[in-house]
């Protein structure tokens, strides 16, 4: 276990390849927003474009936003034909009023959560709806307890966890002290297969938890990662797939 390759970019070729359940988990989201004929649409967090895609199939006019430059240059790459824009969470503006805000995968990632849920708000018309799939409580529990009592046990100092993972009652309170009526709102436990056999759990960590071990050399990533999938296998490892312990929580509000 040598090929270690951490960094805060996203590695978009690891994405595609490697994690396309992110967005093919998504399609049954799509069901939610169901978008229609003449609509306008935003995806935020829009990553490599294949569910923006999937929304113009039906909706007019639809945006792409995502924070990570490499993520919109795919996404154009793949579907030139659409509108990519980077764009933060947090503080993105759009020229008219929106039908629809989507957003799959990405607000786990959005620690200031009310400043994004305030920017979705502003970006919708009166009656628009803002529909979203995240992380939620207890997701990915046992890879995140394991890293990080892994670095700590080779003395190595905490690195700040890169997740806000929040209840039901947490993030529907968020929502309806910004303006929204929170028509709908679920936590599911998403058991989800990891690609590439033995490798699936390096790529994960790889992809999308290389933030608790930024600040270490390479040889105690190795450690860490090694010590990591010994604790977990018996857990999470059958019949030579990793599956991670996901929990999704899945919301549709509308802006009143």
């Amino acid at each position: 276990m040598t090929n270690i390759s951490l960094s805060h970019t996203w590695n978009t070729t690891l994405y595609e390849d490697k994690h396309a359940f992110v967005w093919q988990y998504g399609e049954e989201l799509l069901k939610l927003l169901n978008p229609q004929p003449g609509e306008s649409i935003l995806d935020l967090g829009c990553g490599t474009g294949q569910l923006t895609e999937k929304i113009a199939q039906t909706a007019s006019e639809v945006i792409g936003i995502d924070s990570a430059p490499a993520m919109i240059e795919k996404a154009k790459q793949n579907y030139p034909h659409l509108h990519f824009d980077v764009g933060d969470a947090t503080n993105f503006q759009v020229e008219q009023p929106l039908d629809a805000v989507f957003s799959n995968a990405v607000l786990h990632w959005v620690k200031a959560a009310d400043r994004a849920i305030a920017s979705i708000h502003q970006a919708l018309k009166p009656g628009g709806r803002f529909v979203a799939e995240f992380g939620g409580k207890g997701n990915v529990q046992a890879i995140a307890q394991a890293l990080s009592h892994a670095v700590e046990a080779i003395g190595a100092p905490q690195a700040l966890n890169p997740w806000y993972f929040p209840s039901i009652a947490e993030y529907a309170t968020l929502l309806e002290q910004q303006g929204f009526d929170v028509i709908y709102a679920v936590l599911l436990a998403r058991p989800t297969p990891l690609a590439d056999g033995e490798a699936g759990l390096l790529n994960w960590i790889q992809m999308f938890a290389s933030a608790f071990l930024i600040e270490l050399s390479v040889e105690q990533q190795i450690q860490v990662i090694r010590n990591v999938e010994e604790y977990l296998k018996p857990t999470l490892y059958h019949q030579g797939t990793w599956t991670a312990d996901y929990r999704r929580i899945r919301i549709l509000a509308i802006k009143i």
